[in-house]
């Protein structure tokens, strides 16, 4: 699997350069998102600009990466999704289930709208 990351200060954009996603690809992205955690929790953006075909097999990664990013008060978001793939989430059940926005930029604005959400949160007493 090739991707690009490009780390910014609440968050990473893992771009992925590969235009088929498979569901042999799918251990390898849950353990290069694993690996970045180590160092220091951020959001994840994930850049599908390149990716024009999925398997339905890779689609369970995407739900387990949000589970776990959530639980870790961390922020989730798929971007520049083809017609194709947007239609086959669709047809699968998982669109609505997942953060997705047309462009980078949006990803951007839900990540750091949702950090100022948890922020607000974390100050009022429950």
């Amino acid at each position: 699997m090739n991707v690009k990351i490009d780390t910014k200060e609440i968050f990473y954009v893992i771009s992925i350069m590969d235009s088929e996603l498979t569901a042999n690809m799918s251990a390898i992205l849950l353990a290069l998102i694993a690996k970045k955690q180590e160092d220091e929790t951020k959001s994840v953006i994930l850049n599908f600009e390149k990716v024009q075909q999925m398997d339905k097999d890779f689609t369970p990664v995407l739900n387990i990466l949000k589970e776990n990013l959530y639980a870790d008060s961390k922020s989730f978001v798929i971007c520049n999704l083809s017609e194709n793939v947007k239609q086959n989430l669709s047809n699968w059940g998982l669109l609505e289930a997942i953060n997705h926005t047309p462009t980078e930029s949006e990803a951007w604005d839900i990540v750091q709208m949702e950090e100022i959400e948890r922020e607000l949160d974390a100050g009022f007493p429950d």
